[in-house]
């Protein structure tokens, strides 16, 4: 089964490719610890830093929304913990980031019909995201409350997707 999401062709951020497929933890291969996964072998490592001013040259965050807006919320979320260490996870960039994982944690939770544990990472993720208001590393806060929102509370369910504001 494919999610159904509020935007069915969102822009690409990064040019990386996309995951052969969806990994769905005890369903399909470990990306990373397997040798049939599509990632087998790849090392992670936190960047160097990373922060609220200059995300948008971040390729690692750019591909982790690239990596959220198409359904890998496992690969985003793994991905995504590196940036937190990147940015220092007590930093507002760094609590913010840990909001994005829990959310992309509980979207997949969601997806795998595992209601007690999405409805409590999303709770988590989006308190950590509405610390702030307005727009944040590029995501209009409300906009993606919303969409979760609608998402857990609809029979109609459609996933969030980021649309990032990029500055010019």
């Amino acid at each position: 089964m494919e999610p159904q999401f509020f935007d069915p062709a969102p822009p690409r951020y990064s040019e990386r490719a996309l995951p052969e497929y969806r990994h769905l933890p005890f369903q399909n291969a470990h990306p990373f610890l397997d040798e049939k996964g599509h990632s087998f072998g790849e090392k992670l490592s936190p960047p160097d830093s990373f922060d609220g001013e200059t995300w948008q040259n971040s390729e690692d965050y750019l591909y982790c929304i690239d990596l959220f807006n198409h359904g890998f919320w496992w690969e985003a979320h793994e991905r995504l913990k590196h940036i937190s260490i990147g940015a220092g996870r007590e930093t507002q960039t760094g609590l913010f980031v840990q909001g994005l994982i829990q959310v992309a944690a509980a979207l997949l939770k969601h997806f795998m019909e595992e209601a007690v544990g999405a409805e409590t990472l999303a709770a988590l993720g989006l308190g950590n995201l509405q610390q702030l208001d307005g727009i944040y590393l590029g995501i209009d806060i409300a906009i993606l409350a919303d969409q979760m929102d609608s998402c857990f509370n609809s029979d109609d369910v459609r996933y969030p997707r980021i649309d990032l504001m990029m500055e010019t």
